[in-house]
């Protein structure tokens, strides 16, 4: 480890996961939320906190595992009914959707103030939100949300920029970025993986129906995952994430490795 990146965890350490109250939980889709965090989610709402997800794109092209007909409405509908189950099977009742439509077929600017409404309003400590960053991300969706909630990140507390949004300044204390491939931070998870398990595929039925590969695969993959990190942190299980406390944000570039 260099001096600088020495002088960094002693002079600025990041920020533990669980050492918040209010937690907004930022998904591209329906169903992205509980892949990237859904054990840590589990996990918090068993502590009592206060979390809350927002949904940002509709879902509506998500029929590649959907047998027979269904209109992009349908499918609307059902990916937010399964979205708010799934999210009520981690202890989260307080669930938001943008509506916008899945694909990227929309303005950014509109991704931006929306969820700066919602930080606005929710008012949360922390805000997790896919990395912006992975070089094998190719999802328009997931890139377009991270880099939204990045932008938010470091502006969230200014008046100025955040009446430019239509919204008011929150004073935020981190961001998290999941589906990360530069993790900082682990959250013990231990006991919850069961239960991220069961709210993905017991309820995101229409993405994930019995004999779906991407089931077996995305499965197994959250089971390998859970154990590496919590190899890497000393636990049984745990998940990973890329945090970043208000003096990470700018300038000090070490803090993103």
């Amino acid at each position: 480890m260099g001096l600088t990146k020495l002088a960094l965890r002693f002079a600025a350490p990041f920020p533990k996961v669980n050492s918040f109250n209010q937690y907004l939980f930022v998904g591209p889709h329906p169903d992205d939320i509980e892949i990237g965090a859904g054990a840590t989610v589990a996990a918090l709402a068993a502590q009592g906190k206060n979390i809350c997800f927002l949904i940002c794109t509709d879902g509506r092209y998500g029929t590649v595992n959907i047998k027979g007909k269904i209109t992009e409405q349908e499918l609307i509908a059902t990916r937010r009914d399964e979205a708010v189950r799934s999210a009520a099977a981690l202890g989260v009742s307080d669930v938001r959707f943008l509506d916008l439509s899945d694909g990227g077929f929309y303005d950014n600017d509109e991704l931006l103030r929306g969820i700066a409404g919602v930080i606005s309003d929710f008012k949360p400590d922390v805000i997790f939100a896919p990395d912006p960053a992975p070089e094998s991300e190719c999802h328009i969706d997931h890139l377009n949300t991270g880099k939204a909630v990045r932008t938010l990140a470091v502006n969230a507390s200014n008046p100025g920029i955040m009446k430019k949004l239509g919204a008011e300044a929150c004073p935020l204390k981190a961001v998290a970025f999941y589906m990360t491939a530069k993790p900082n931070v682990y959250m013990k998870t231990t006991g919850y993986l069961k239960k991220q398990l069961s709210a993905l595929f017991e309820n995101h039925i229409s993405q994930y129906p019995e004999g779906c590969p991407d089931r077996d695969a995305i499965g197994l993959y959250l089971k390998l995952r859970a154990r590496d990190f919590g190899l890497r942190s000393f636990h049984i299980t745990a998940e990973g994430f890329r945090m970043l406390g208000t003096i990470h944000m700018h300038c000090l570039s070490e803090a993103g490795i």
